[in-house]
């Protein structure tokens, strides 16, 4: 049984992704502290609102260098959901520029800057276009529907990071991956079984 770590820094969406977590019966725990990140083997970072107003918390609560030490030196699985994904980000656009934990390279943008001509935000079901295999889409059909809320969405640098793409007038990143490092734009744990299974195989790496 693999413990998990779910990052409170003051805006996330916790209990529908612990309660996600406790239906499939792992042991995981809501963590307001950095250094209570060492006792974990796996995190998730989730994330809804800002990313300039999330980074500067994570900053004040010291969270960035716990984070990155136990990404980056222990190699722990990371799971950005939402904004947990774009924090991934090494800078976004949204009310200025701000830098991000620049863990996969690539900036967030806001969706109308790309073109998109629907309405903004992005709020509800679409499908994902699989690009790549990768252990924690396994199960997952390709087109299958998850649950978005996203007005700014992740251009990475080097698009050998991208396991997945969605399309809202214009297409985008859904899914990003480097190395221990995993994202979805969409919640998975309002994203029905489909979403319950990608936190499984997460869970169960």
């Amino acid at each position: 049984m693999k413990n998990v770590a779910i990052i409170d820094y003051g805006m996330g969406n916790l209990r529908s992704v612990e309660n996600a977590i406790k239906r499939l019966n792992y042991n995981s725990k809501i963590v307001d502290s950095p250094k209570d990140l060492d006792n974990f083997e796996k995190i998730i970072l989730p994330g809804v609102g800002s990313f300039k107003k999330a980074m500067k918390l994570l900053e004040e609560k010291n969270w960035i260098n716990y984070i990155k030490s136990n990404v980056l030196e222990k190699k722990k699985h990371l799971f950005g959901i939402c904004l947990g994904m774009q924090l991934l980000a090494t800078q976004s656009e949204e009310f200025g520029l701000s830098n991000g934990l620049n863990l996969i390279d690539g900036k967030i943008k806001f969706l109308g800057n790309l073109g998109c001509k629907y309405k903004i935000p992005q709020i509800g079901w679409n499908s994902i276009s699989i690009k790549k295999k990768h252990e924690f889409l396994n199960g997952i059909p390709n087109m299958m529907d998850f649950y978005f809320v996203n007005s700014y969405v992740f251009v990475p640098k080097d698009t050998s990071c991208e396991v997945a793409t969605s399309k809202y007038d214009v297409s985008f990143s859904s899914v990003i991956s480097k190395e221990n490092i995993f994202g979805t734009q969409f919640h998975p744990e309002k994203s029905s079984n489909a979403g319950i299974k990608i936190l499984e195989n997460f869970l169960k790496s």
